[in-house]
C-alpha cells in the first residue's frame, strides 16, 4: 500500500467520494452528506487530499483536511477539519485509515493548524472508534450538520 496526494477532483479521488456518499445515503436513510466541499480547500498549504493505492494501484482510501478559523457554523482559529475519511469495504481492517489519519494530522500540524475537528455520526461505529481510540473528544457541534441529532463532533490538539 502507497499514499499519496492528489486533487480533490482526480478521478480517482471522486470516484472514491461517489462510495462514500453512497455508504452515507444507506447508513442515513437520505442523500449522502450536504456539506459543501470543493478542491480549493484541499489544496496545500490550504488541506490536503490524500489517497492510498493497493499493490495493483487501485484506489482503496481517502482522507483529507482542509482549513478552518473562527466563522458562524462553530469553528475557531487554527482548526483542521478532517473530511471524506473512507476505505472501500474489501481494504477495511488493514490500518489504512489509521495511517491516513496519522499523516493528515502530521500535516495539518506542519501547516500550523492547533486542532483538527471531525464530523461524523451515531450510524458510524467504526469511525468513531478510530478516532476515540486515536486520541480525539466529543467537543462543542459545528459545521453543516450541528443542528442535527445523528451528528457527533470530535477534536484533538495537534
Amino acid at each position: 500500500m502507497h499514499i499519496r496526494p492528489v486533487p480533490f477532483d482526480h478521478p480517482d479521488a471522486v470516484k472514491l467520494n461517489d462510495q462514500v456518499q453512497a455508504e452515507y445515503a444507506e447508513r442515513y436513510e437520505d442523500d449522502g452528506d450536504a456539506t459543501h466541499l470543493d478542491a480549493r480547500m484541499f489544496a496545500p498549504p490550504l488541506g490536503l487530499y490524500l489517497i492510498a493505492y493497493d499493490e495493483r494501484d487501485r484506489p482503496v482510501a481517502t482522507g483529507g483536511w482542509r482549513t478552518q478559523d473562527e466563522n458562524d457554523e462553530g469553528y475557531t482559529d487554527g482548526d483542521a477539519e478532517l473530511k471524506r475519511m473512507y476505505v472501500v469495504p474489501e481494504a477495511r481492517g488493514l490500518g489504512l485509515a489509521r495511517r491516513i489519519l496519522a499523516a493528515l494530522e502530521d500535516d495539518a500540524r506542519a501547516a500550523g493548524r492547533v486542532r483538527m475537528v471531525l464530523e461524523t455520526g451515531t450510524k458510524q461505529p467504526e469511525a468513531v472508534a478510530l478516532y476515540t481510540s486515536s486520541g480525539y473528544e466529543p467537543c462543542v457541534k459545528f459545521g453543516y450538520y450541528r443542528f442535527h441529532e445523528l451528528s457527533l463532533c470530535y477534536a484533538k490538539a495537534l
